[in-house]
């Protein structure tokens, strides 16, 4: 096999695209070598075989970026002229380093989201009011086109995300090979005590569904007085949505910013996973609950195609209809043996389709055929 450049500049920390890398990288099939680019912010003492980690300095500002990517792009020149390195994989966002990589270097992406995605424009529904204006959008499309252009080919990790990276125009290969779950880390525990009936897990932010979490949440509680809810997670508009929630106070409890290595607890204590987002890459907290073994209640979205499997691994509800995600809610949570059925087809699921051992190996095909 070829040796291989990834780039992104925030490997450390608890983001969707640092927890791909770090799965990726830890079931790398035999033969194949990697460098990592990366910064070194918040930098953590990690190994992994056949991986040779190079840190630049890092801060994660535009500057700090545009620095960044000029002094990769040294590193990069060097490895290609030495042989060192075959191509480069990019993954995105962030859009800046991809704008100044060198271009003799064959090129493949890994889009994890777009900005026609993530700021509402790929429905033909409003669902979500973006954080971007106009121009803003415009401009960071504009950079993804540039950059989409530079490619040899793209991976996306769901159906959705080649249906948004189609829409640019681009008509090179694309890879459909979505996230997974490392199984025998995120494994069900039948003799854990279930604290929580519900639970809801990941970015509180208008995108991902805070305020229709709050309105489902309400309706969970007027329909099941004794219900008892978690919320994992932060974000700009947890302190609405703590606010809002305050007067349930007893049948919610809202975690803010956890350890990701708290997760596992927080499942096993669950009955069933609940998520009210809009808008996801694959959604890596709807894996991880269903390989503990919890079936999912979710809005129906092209994203959650081939993982949540109406009425075998969990529940698709039309987005935005509180009522009917608390009554199927509430309802599942009433019949144990539906619960347990469901519990045991998720887990199934993940375990056939989404184990990273297998995914490391079609995304390393994917890589070594430029």
């Amino acid at each position: 096999m070829s040796m291989l450049a990834i780039v992104y500049p925030q490997f450390y920390g608890v983001g969707g695209i640092t927890r791909y890398l770090d799965s990726f990288l830890s079931n790398l099939p035999q033969g194949q070598a990697v460098y990592l680019i990366t910064g070194d912010e918040n930098r953590e003492n990690r190994r992994y075989k056949n991986v040779e980690i190079i840190h630049i300095p890092f801060k994660s500002t535009r500057l700090g970026k545009l620095k960044w990517i000029i002094k990769a792009r040294k590193v990069l020149k060097q490895l290609y002229r030495v042989r060192k390195i075959s191509s480069i994989n990019l993954h995105i966002p962030p859009l800046i380093p991809g704008l100044f990589l060198p271009k003799e270097i064959p090129l493949i992406l890994t889009a994890h989201t777009t900005y026609l995605g993530m700021s509402g424009m790929f429905y033909k529904e409003n669902y979500f009011k973006s954080q971007w204006s106009v121009i803003e959008v415009a401009i960071k499309r504009w950079m993804e086109n540039l950059i989409f252009k530079r490619s040899d080919k793209m991976i996306a990790l769901t159906e959705q995300g080649k249906q948004e990276i189609e829409q640019y125009g681009y008509r090179k290969p694309i890879h459909v090979i979505p996230n997974g779950v490392d199984v025998d880390l995120f494994m069900p525990d039948a003799a854990e005590d279930k604290a929580y009936d519900v639970l809801f897990s990941g970015r509180i932010e208008r995108r991902k569904g805070s305020r229709s979490l709050v309105e489902v949440c309400t309706r969970l509680v007027n329909h099941k007085p004794d219900i008892r809810i978690l919320i994992v997670g932060y974000g700009d508009d947890d302190a609405w949505v703590k606010q809002t929630l305050q007067v349930h106070r007893s049948n919610i409890k809202l975690t803010g910013k956890v350890p990701f290595s708290d997760m596992q607890k927080y499942y096993r204590q669950s009955r069933l996973y609940a998520s009210t987002s809009y808008y996801e890459g694959l959604p890596g907290t709807c894996l991880e609950a269903m390989a503990m073994g919890l079936p999912a209640v979710v809005w129906q979205f092209l994203f959650y195609d081939g993982l949540v499997v109406h009425g075998e691994t969990g529940t698709l509800v039309a987005p935005n209809d509180y009522d009917e995600m608390a009554l199927t809610i509430v309802t599942l949570l009433n019949d144990q043996d539906r619960l347990s059925e469901l519990s045991h087809h998720a887990r199934q699921k993940v375990e056939r389709e989404y184990h990273w051992s297998r995914l490391a190996s079609d995304i390393t095909t994917a890589l070594n055929t430029v």
